[in-house]
């Protein structure tokens, strides 16, 4: 009998398989799966991960998995049976997590090695429904993940630190060299904990207007804060913020931001499409 192919890696969908056991038992340690997790991997593949995070689990839980390439699905069938290995035939950017969690019973703790190519839309697609889970752990671009944990004053600080960091407790774990994986992407790798902030620190009625203010802050990162704003608040306002606004937007923290939103807010300041949006991770 023809043994049967293993469909290789799809450029097109960023696929770089983890092939390494070392560092699939040091994600599945760093995730410490309990036995009442309602667990989410993004991205299985050849399902390396997946039957680490089967044997860390109980008998009796189930492992949910969202996988686009259906060349993939015949392999992560053959893992497990149905009732503790359900599959989502699905493009993670598109998945309704609440309604996940809902079904599941209890809010999401999701796993994966992500694709490069659409890290930061996934990142900002789960950030968006964060009232569903209770932690993520990905594997992502290491160049990515130091932007993502830059602080202020830093070159790498800017509008993804600002936005992760505001919802999240973020912190890289270990990083992850190239050969680890198949085929051996061009850049190094970094393992990422996120853990969304419960309850979430903005208003909703501020969410939108926070990213507007983040995003202007860093539309053009040599400008000065009052260049950026045009001048939209007053001298008073900027003193009883103790906001400089001769500073760059790279040298301000995170609570600075809020505060620099609630001034804006308070002063009725709008921002074209994106006023009264409560569309906050775009």
């Amino acid at each position: 009998m023809q043994a049967e192919s293993v469909p290789q890696a799809k450029k097109r969908f960023g696929q770089n398989f983890l092939v390494q056991p070392a560092i699939v038992q040091r994600i599945v340690a760093a995730v410490g799966p309990g036995s009442s997790d309602a667990l989410v991997e993004i991205g299985p593949g050849r399902g390396a991960l997946t039957r680490a995070l089967l044997a860390a689990l109980a008998p009796a839980q189930r492992l949910r998995v969202i996988e686009l390439d259906r060349d993939l699905l015949p392999i992560l069938r053959n893992l497990a049976p149905p009732e503790r290995l359900e599959i989502l035939a699905a493009d993670a950017l598109k998945v309704d997590f609440l309604k996940i969690a809902d079904t599941a019973g209890a809010r999401l703790r999701i796993v994966g090695n992500l694709p490069y190519n659409i890290s930061t839309p996934l990142l900002f697609h789960l950030l968006g429904q964060a009232e569903a889970i209770t932690d993520m752990h990905f594997m992502l671009q290491r160049e990515v993940v130091e932007r993502i944990v830059a602080r202020p004053g830093s070159g790498t600080y800017g509008r993804l630190s600002v936005m992760l960091q505001a919802y999240c407790l973020v912190e890289m774990l270990f990083p992850v060299a190239p050969g680890n994986f198949h085929p051996v992407p061009k850049v190094d790798s970094a393992f990422l904990r996120l853990v969304p902030r419960h309850p979430t620190p903005i208003a909703p009625a501020r969410q939108a207007l926070f990213a507007e203010v983040v995003r202007l802050a860093f539309a053009q990162r040599r400008k000065t804060l009052a260049n950026n704003f045009r001048s939209r608040l007053p001298a008073p306002a900027w003193e009883q913020l103790a906001i400089d606004p001769g500073r760059r937007a790279e040298t301000l923290s995170v609570d600075d931001f809020f505060r620099l939103t609630e001034a804006l807010d308070t002063a009725g300041v709008g921002y074209g499409p994106h006023e009264g949006r409560r569309r906050p991770f775009r």
